[in-house]
């Protein structure tokens, strides 16, 4: 494949640019690309084509129509770091679908990387073992592994801010018990319920509506939600679908089921995908102190936050309906709130044996959660050409500060227009209007907002 030359910017340009531009991590929780770029340290890119989650097909259809501009942006981003080398990671059966190969070229400095059919590969930090063999130490970020990770669609985004066309729509597939599951590209700030009306979607009153995937997704509203720079795929499931169930149950009912129902197999352990990686994380440990109210081993709760959040220890470990992950993810909120932070001081840590006899099969995990029936390729239906009524852009769309506004109500914006700056001092990214249209309201409060009434028309 060949690629055209692509721009060249010194790191802290391009830091400046994906800043202005908006840019932060779109499969995942929205870490501000700037925050990842240095020219030190790193010497390999990973570009995340793992589409880790079942039903979800957006990286895939960017890969399918956009793999030249996505190898551009990796490019960008290799000459401002000094990177030499790049992979671009995707699925063994991604790659045969997409016509790739192992250690195919697809321009300077970047080679195709075939990961197994396993979940959950697309975690960066199984992610850079896959590709690269390097462990990513415990509590540690991956560039102290010489890498820099960024998802398909976070790259793509670069080529297009090197011309100047900051971040305002995101690829979303819709899928589920829907009649049709499509793949489109819609205005960030939509709202879910209206995206979902265009295509004559209905929830069906036995079924959730959830924003990103069955394992790690959350359920929402489709009338008060809407489409955020992070947002991957809509998915509607029945609710008795495991999936589903997970994340309806309270954390005061998963403590009740862990102290009495818990027959301490430690299969929860067992499988961790962190865990197998050399991690010092046990959820059987931690479900047994929180239930037990045990405090004489402090690691067993600071070693929550080595928890990806994948749901395996849920979803396919445990016999007895509790949730490890739930209890993880609360204990790493309270944790964090109080600036608490899970520090390593042992030896490096190396993969276990026994961890290739142990991985999750994709297939499998789609049957166990309940989604398999509904696992089809969208229709690709291009890009939202009609106005929506009004757009809802969060100012935190991103890890870190909330973007600061600067507009105010009866403003008109075109698209592409800041609405917010990026905040100093730490961690934020840019937002900007996605359609033509009027300031009606700046919420700059907790869960803050600007609202924008859409000009009819098409685009």
């Amino acid at each position: 494949m060949k690629t055209s030359q692509s721009p060249q910017f010194t790191v802290e340009e391009l830091k400046k640019i994906a800043t202005d531009a908006g840019i932060v991590g779109a499969g995942g929780a929205g870490f501000p690309l700037a925050f990842k770029l240095r020219d030190d340290l790193v010497d390999t890119l990973i570009i995340n084509g793992a589409e880790c989650e079942p039903l979800i097909y957006s990286d895939y259809y960017l890969m399918k129509k956009y793999l030249d501009d996505i190898v551009r942006g990796a490019q960008i981003i290799m000459k401002a770091t000094n990177i030499k080398r790049c992979f671009l990671s995707v699925k063994e059966h991604t790659a045969s679908s997409l016509r790739l190969t192992q250690g195919q070229t697809l321009g300077e400095g970047v080679t195709v990387h075939e990961l197994p059919n396993v979940y959950p590969v697309g975690d960066e930090i199984i992610l850079i073992y896959e590709t690269t063999g390097r462990v990513v130490q415990p509590g540690c970020l991956p560039f102290t592994a010489g890498v820099i990770v960024s998802n398909v669609e976070t790259v793509y985004n670069v080529k297009r801010a090197a011309e100047d066309k900051p971040v305002t729509s995101k690829w979303v597939t819709i899928s589920g018990k829907v009649p049709k599951k499509i793949f489109v590209e819609v205005p960030i700030g939509m709202n879910v319920g209206e995206l979902l009306s265009r295509f004559g979607i209905k929830v069906p009153e036995d079924c959730a509506v959830l924003d990103g995937g069955p394992a790690m997704g959350k359920l929402i509203d489709p009338s008060a939600s809407f489409i955020r720079k992070t947002t991957k795929s809509i998915l509607i499931l029945p609710e008795d679908t495991p999936a589903v169930i997970s994340k309806t149950a309270s954390t005061a009912h998963i403590l009740k089921k862990a102290s009495s129902v818990c027959c301490q197999c430690s299969m929860c352990s067992d499988l961790c995908t962190r865990a197998l990686l050399g991690y010092p994380i046990s959820p059987s440990r931690t479900v047994r102190a929180v239930a037990a109210f045990a405090v004489d081993n402090p690691q067993d709760y600071l070693s929550a936050q080595l928890c990806s959040g994948c749901g395996v220890c849920e979803l396919m470990a445990c016999c007895q309906g509790i949730s490890p992950v739930t209890l993880m993810t609360e204990i790493k909120k309270t944790l964090g709130a109080n600036h608490i932070r899970y520090s390593h001081t042992g030896p490096n840590v190396k993969a276990l044996s026994q961890r290739e006899y142990r991985m999750v099969p994709a297939e499998r995990f789609k049957s166990r959660v309940g989604v398999l029936p509904f696992d089809q390729v969208p229709e690709d239906m291009g890009e939202l050409d009609k106005a929506p009524s009004r757009l809802v852009l969060a100012l935190s769309q991103h890890i870190g500060k909330p973007a600061e506004p600067v507009v105010k109500p009866g403003d008109r914006v075109s698209k592409g227009d800041i609405v917010a700056k990026a905040a100093e001092g730490g961690p934020s990214a840019a937002i900007h209007a996605s359609w033509d249209g009027v300031v009606e309201s700046v919420d700059e409060g907790p869960g803050g907002k600007i609202t924008i009434r859409c000009t009819e028309g098409v685009r």
